[in-house]
């Protein structure tokens, strides 16, 4: 099991940091590659932009919460539950994960699952 995880692409793992406005202020946020390729395809499925999506998550939190503690932890848990997500789904139902839909899902369809407590039932 532990060669699966250690021969994963260092690229995977190396942070960047890019620059995002969230209401006119520019805010530097430092994540792995991996989680900024899993926020470009979570915003894809959503019709925006990566920077858009952020400052969606970043309001939706502090709406939700009252504050953002950290922010960069809580994007990545957003992206491993996204990803838990589409698991979880693609084995009840391949057809739920694939191609991104053609038809734009409503604008808080990701981010208000991600708001919200995840629980899962283990059924094994």
């Amino acid at each position: 099991m532990c060669e699966f995880f250690v021969n994963a692409d260092p690229i995977l793992y190396e942070q960047r940091s890019r620059t995002v406005r969230i209401h006119g202020v520019l805010t530097s946020l430092r994540l792995e590659n991996m989680m900024w390729d899993t926020l470009a395809e979570m915003a894809a499925e959503e019709g925006r932009t990566t920077n858009a999506l952020i400052s969606t998550f970043h309001d939706e939190i502090l709406a939700h919460r009252g504050e953002v503690p950290n922010f960069a932890s809580f994007l990545r848990v957003t992206c491993m539950r996204y990803l838990r997500r589409r698991l979880l789904a693609s084995e009840t139902s391949p057809r739920l994960v694939g191609p991104t839909p053609t038809v734009a899902p409503s604008p808080t369809s990701i981010t208000s699952a991600f708001v919200r407590p995840l629980t899962v039932a283990n059924s094994r």
